[in-house]
């Protein structure tokens, strides 16, 4: 019993004493971090590598000389954002819109300024189904209940009911405003059917807001009106804000909102005189074209893109009470970064299987493009391919040359090789449009396939051609922790 009672006390004061730092230096204690692997992506380990074309510039392009640089580590997506990815993105943003219009006509319906003014019973709640949209968390929130509120739903409701009073009351309002600060209520079930609306207020908003006029259906089926369709979100213009670090943040806070549905008409508006309605009428949505890759976006509806799809991972974080961190943003990646990854480690490489050939020792091609003179086929493809088409590069990504070219975040100018830093090298430019677009594409013959072939297009310009995959930054150094 001695013995017991002498390992407890040891135990104990090892204990304390691990929990006293005793007036020493001993940091800040915290648990361990470790970096999960991001799903559908894979690790670019930093190094460096010769950027830049190493074999003859055929075109005069005088764009991409060679030069030394240096990279650190980050995870990049495995293949390019599929159709069925963003069209995530597309029904988040559907459901948001739909809600939020059915949450104003439920304040339109109930008077906006007191919660009193709402149905106080369950009764009165089951008749005027509308108010379940109502966005304050739950409609028990608005209703007499014995549970108590907690300080923060009570302030929430307080000052959402003041902006929605303050709302009203002014004469300059914005639609824009009200569906940013507007928060939803994402538990009750949309009923998009015409059979299944629940009241007259219901079918007013979608037949009123939420679909076309009848005489824009196609095949007499209800159309929703895309132009909704809009994601705002706002970014920080840091690379200003830290010349100026007396200033508030809020003065290089950047508000952005872009209709976010692809525009199916590039397969028809890219190439005159050509039968490619079926690819503009099923490529997005067909389940066929599923694994496809995503185009007909723009570089703002990338950007858009992924800031949402941050967002969502960090509210997810967020309700298992998890932290979310600066490194968990989702980006598009810098050309420097794309061609870094695209090599696969490769020093000097033509492609990214290495080269310079085309096909393998059986004769097949090694990508997505146009061979030959022009015959689209010979590599068993007329458009795209899946995303998970032809062998990986030595990092693991897929497609990285052919099928889709690909958005980075950087602006083209041609002699931005000569003036960046080298390390990490990256030029961008918020008044200049022209985007650097990688990777060559389905419609693109060999030249374009090159690891540092560079190209450029507008960024408000959508393309049947071009896709994007994106990145996120590596926190510490994956060096040390591979080995």
């Amino acid at each position: 019993m001695k013995k017991i009672l002498l390992t407890i006390l040891f135990f104990i004061l090892i204990y304390s004493c691990g929990n006293n730092n005793q007036g020493e230096l001993v940091g800040v204690k915290a648990k361990k971090f470790f970096q999960e692997k991001p799903y559908g992506m894979t690790l670019i380990p930093g190094g460096s590598f010769i950027m830049g074309s190493s074999d003859e510039d055929v075109i005069g392009a005088k764009d991409n000389f060679t030069r030394t640089v240096t990279m650190r580590s980050f995870w990049m997506d495995e293949t390019e954002i599929t159709n069925s990815e963003y069209r995530q993105f597309v029904e988040w943003v559907k459901d948001s819109i739909i809600r939020t219009e059915l949450a104003k006509a439920a304040l339109l319906n109930g008077g906006f300024f007191a919660v009193s003014d709402f149905p106080s019973t369950d009764d009165e709640i089951d008749q005027t189904p509308i108010f379940k949209y109502l966005p304050i968390y739950d409609i028990d929130d608005l209703v007499d209940t014995d549970e108590e509120k907690s300080g923060y739903q009570e302030y929430v409701e307080e000052n959402f009911l003041d902006f929605v009073s303050n709302y009203y009351e002014t004469e300059d309002n914005s639609d824009d405003e009200f569906h940013y600060h507007l928060p939803l209520n994402r538990d009750e079930e949309i009923f998009t059917d015409r059979e299944d609306y629940p009241d007259l207020e219901y079918a007013r908003v979608f037949e009123e807001t939420i679909y076309l006029p009848e005489d824009n259906w196609f095949s007499g089926q209800p159309v929703m009106n895309k132009k909704l369709f809009k994601y705002r979100f706002s970014t920080l213009d840091i690379e200003s804000a830290t010349k100026n670090p007396d200033s508030l943040p809020s003065k290089y806070t950047i508000y952005e909102a872009y209709e976010i549905y692809p525009d199916t008409t590039v397969w028809i508006k890219d190439f005159k005189y050509s039968y490619n309605e079926p690819m503009h009428n099923d490529y997005f949505w067909h389940k066929a074209y599923a694994d496809y890759p995503v185009v007909g976006i723009s570089w703002n509806q990338a950007r858009a893109f992924a800031h949402w799809r941050t967002k969502i991972r960090n509210d997810y974080l967020r309700s298992k009470r998890k932290s979310s961190v600066s490194n968990g943003t989702y980006r598009l990646p810098t050309e420097i970064e794309w061609e870094y990854a695209a090599r696969g480690g490769l020093e000097s490489a033509i492609y990214p299987w290495g080269g310079p050939y085309l096909t393998d020792e059986r004769g097949c091609f090694l990508a997505n493009f146009k061979p030959k003179r022009g015959d689209y086929s010979a590599d068993l493809s007329l458009y795209t391919v899946e995303a998970k088409s032809y062998d990986p590069n030595d990092y693991g990504l897929y497609n990285m040359s052919g099928n889709v070219s690909e958005w980075t975040n950087s602006t083209y100018t041609k002699d931005t090789y000569e003036f960046m830093s080298t390390i990490n090298p990256d030029y961008k430019s918020n008044n200049d449009k022209q985007k650097v677009i990688r990777g060559g594409s389905w419609k693109d013959v060999a030249y374009y396939l090159r690891v540092a072939s560079r190209d450029f297009e507008y960024a408000d310009s959508s393309r049947s051609y071009v896709g994007f995959r994106l990145v996120r930054d590596y926190v510490g150094s994956s060096e040390l922790q591979q080995q």
